[in-house]
C-alpha cells in the first residue's frame, strides 16, 4: 500500500525527564494504522474525497456546475493496542476524487475518507445537461455540488452536519450564464448569475501537521465562453471539488474531476516505541534517535498451479527473513539528507509468481546484500511453487518454491532459498516434487527457520501419495510478543488414478496449506508466508497467493 509518511518530532514529556515523540503520520492512499503500546489518543484530521463538477453542451448555458468539496472533519478520538479489529490494527481509507463525466450530464461525487469511528463524506456532484434543458440541481455530499441551469445547489452531509456546506444555484441568465459553485468546508458555493460564475466555497485551513494547509474547497461554476476548455480539477489529496469548464455551442465543456482526499494523525508515543508498518510509506527519524532494531520480511511467493492430473503445484516460498539492533540512522540521514527514510513492505506474489521485496532505505545504511540498491537493506520475496503445466522448477528467492509433481518428471525440483545471500541467510530452499503417482506430490516451500538437523526451514519433499510440507518459519518478539514468520507453502496433492493424496501443510509462520485436488490457500497477510499449491485431479487447483511482508522498527533511545 503507498502514500504514508511518518513523522516524528522530538519532545520531551513526564514530570521524570522522560523522552518521548510527537508522531505525525500523513495517509494519502488506504492503509492500515497499528496503534503503538501506550497510545491512548489522537488527534486527526479526516477529508473526503471532492466531487466533480457537471459537464454540458448546446447553444448558451452550456457549462456545468462546480464539484462539491470533500467533507472536512478533525478532532480527537480515544484508540487503544485492543481496539479496530481488535489488536490495534485501524483500517485507514482515503476516498479517490469523483472522476470527470466526459460527456453531458452530471459529475460524480467523491468517496468517503474513514478513520475508526470518523466517517468524511464524498463531495457532490456538479449537474449539468444540455443547453436550455431545464434546471438540474447539484448533488448533496461532504458540501454540495452547484447547480446547472435553474437548478439549486446540493445541500451539505447532515450524517453529521458540520463537514462542509450547501452548492450554489444558478439563475440561467446571460450572456455568460454562470453555474451554480461547489460548495466548501469553510462557506457555501457561489450563484451563478448572468455577468459571474459562482464563487468556489471557501476551504478550511488546519494545522495538525505544524504548518497550516487549507483543504476542501469548492469547485468553481462553469460559464459561457469561446474558446471550449475544461474545468480545473481538484489537487490531490486536497479534498477540494472539481471546476466547471467553459464552451460555446458544440463542443462539451467537460468539468473537472475532484480531489483526492487525506487522513493525518497526530499522536505522542514514549521512546522505545515500536513501530508496526503493514504498508509502503516512509518514516522521518526524530532529533536525537541514532539507531534501530528491525525486523523486514519480504512477500511470500505464490504456490504453484495444478493444471492436470499429473501436473500438481509446489508450496511457494516464504519472503525472506531478516532481523537486527543497533542499525544506524540519522535525523539528517535518508535519500535528501533530511531524515526520511524510504519503508518498503512488499506484496504477495499471485498464483505462480515470485514475491515482492521489503526493504528499509537512507543513508546511513550500508546496502545489504550486494545489489539491493544505495543504502538499502533489503530481504527478497519468496520464490514461486512450480507448476502451471510448465517444465521450469521451483522459484529461487528469499526461500525457494517447491517444485512441482509431475508424471513427466520435470519441473520437480525445488527453489533455492536466501537468493541472494545474506549473512545471515534470509530463508531455505524448496522441496522437490515427485514423479509417482497417484498424488504426485508437489514440494514445499522453504521457510526461514535456520535451526535443526536437517534444517527444519527446508520445504520438504512430495511423495506419490502426499505433498510436502511448508519449512519452518522463525519467531520474533521485537513487537513485544512472540510471533512467527515466514513459513512455507504447503504442495498440493493429486488423484489419479487412485485415492486422493494428502496436501501438504503450510509452515508455521503463515504458509498457506497445499490444495488436495483443490486450490491451494494462502499465505497469512503481513507474515510473508509462501501460498500453498495447488492439487489436481478432476480440476484445476490454482496456486495460493503469497502473504505481504511486514517492517518493524524499534527505536532504541
Amino acid at each position: 500500500m503507498t502514500g504514508i509518511l511518518l513523522s516524528l518530532l522530538g519532545s520531551t514529556f513526564g514530570g521524570g525527564g522522560g523522552g518521548g515523540y510527537t508522531v505525525i503520520q500523513t495517509f494519502t492512499a488506504t492503509s492500515t494504522w497499528t496503534c503503538p503500546a501506550g497510545v491512548t489518543s489522537v488527534e486527526y484530521l479526516v477529508v473526503a474525497g471532492g466531487g466533480s463538477a457537471g459537464s454540458g453542451s448546446g447553444s448558451v448555458g452550456v457549462a456545468g456546475g462546480g464539484g462539491g468539496a470533500g467533507g472536512f472533519r478533525t478532532g480527537t478520538l480515544s484508540v487503544s493496542t485492543t481496539g479496530g479489529d481488535g489488536s490495534g490494527n485501524y483500517t485507514v481509507t482515503v476516498g479517490a476524487g469523483g472522476t470527470s463525466n466526459p460527456s453531458t450530464g452530471l459529475g460524480n461525487k467523491g468517496n468517503d475518507s474513514i478513520f475508526s469511528t470518523i466517517t468524511s463524506e464524498g463531495g457532490g456532484y456538479g449537474a449539468g445537461g444540455f443547453g436550455g434543458s431545464p434546471g438540474v440541481a447539484g448533488g448533496s455530499g461532504g458540501s454540495g455540488g452547484g447547480g446547472y441551469g435553474t437548478g439549486s445547489g446540493g445541500p451539505a452531509s447532515t450524517t453529521p452536519s458540520g463537514q462542509g456546506n450547501a452548492g450554489g444555484g444558478s439563475s440561467y441568465s446571460g450572456p455568460i450564464y454562470g453555474q451554480g459553485g461547489g460548495g466548501g468546508a469553510g462557506g457555501p458555493g457561489g450563484t451563478g448569475t448572468g455577468s459571474t460564475r459562482g464563487a468556489a466555497g471557501l476551504g478550511q485551513s488546519s494545522s495538525i501537521t505544524g504548518t497550516s494547509v487549507t483543504y476542501s474547497t469548492g469547485g468553481i461554476g462553469g460559464k459561457d465562453g469561446s474558446p471550449a476548455t475544461p474545468g480545473t480539477a481538484g489537487s490531490s489529496n486536497t479534498g477540494d471539488g472539481g471546476g466547471g469548464g467553459s464552451t460555446y455551442f458544440a463542443p462539451v465543456a467537460v468539468g473537472g474531476a475532484g480531489g483526492s482526499g487525506i487522513v493525518i494523525l497526530k499522536y505522542t508515543v514514549p521512546s522505545q516505541t515500536v513501530f508496526v508498518f503493514k504498508g509502503t510509506t516512509t518514516w522521518k527519524c526524530p532529533t536525537g534517535v541514532t539507531s534501530v532494531d528491525y525486523l523486514v520480511v519480504g512477500g511470500g511467493g505464490g504456490g504453484g498451479t495444478g493444471v492436470n492430473a499429473t501436473d500438481i503445484g509446489g508450496g511457494g516460498g516464504a519472503g525472506g527473513f531478516r532481523t537486527g539492533t543497533g542499525l544506524t540512522v540519522s535525523s539528517t540521514g535518508g535519500p535528501n539528507s533530511d531524515g526520511v527514510y524510504t519503508i518498503t513492505v512488499g506484496a504477495g506474489g499471485p498464483a505462480n509468481t515470485v514475491g515482492d521485496n521489503s526493504s528499509i532505505a537512507g543513508s546511513p545504511i550500508t546496502e545489504s546484500p550486494a545489489g539491493a540498491g544505495t543504502n538499502t537493506l533489503k530481504s527478497y520475496g519468496g520464490g514461486k511453487g512450480a507448476g502451471n503445466n510448465s517444465s521450469a522448477n521451483g522459484g529461487n528467492g528469499g526461500s525457494g518454491g517447491g517444485g512441482r509433481g509431475s508424471g513427466a518428471g520435470t519441473g520437480v525440483t525445488g527453489g533455492n532459498g536466501d537468493t541472494p545471500n545474506t549473512t545471515p541467510s534470509q530463508g531455505n530452499a524448496g522441496g522437490n516434487g515427485s514423479s509417482g503417482g497417484p498424488a504426485y506430490g508437489g514440494g514445499g516451500g522453504g521457510g526461514a527457520n535456520l535451526t535443526g538437523s536437517p534444517v527444519s526451514g527446508l520445504g520438504k519433499n512430495g511423495s506419490s501419495t502426499a505433498g510436502g510440507n511448508g519449512g519452518d518459519g522463525t519467531a520474533s518478539s521485537i513487537s513485544g510478543s512472540s510471533v512467527t514468520y515466514a513459513g512455507g507453502g504447503g504442495g498440493g496433492a493429486g488423484a489419479y488414478p487412485g485415492p486422493a493424496g494428502t496436501a501438504g501443510t503450510g509452515g508455521p509462520g503463515g504458509g498457506g496449506g497445499g490444495g488436495s485436488n483443490a486450490s491451494g490457500s494462502p499465505g497469512d497477510t503481513n507474515k510473508g508466508g509462501g501460498g500453498g499449491g495447488g492439487g489436481s485431479g478432476s480440476t484445476t487447483g490454482v496456486g495460493g497467493t503469497g502473504g505481504s511482508g511486514i517492517v518493524i522498527i524499534k527505536i532504541n533511545q
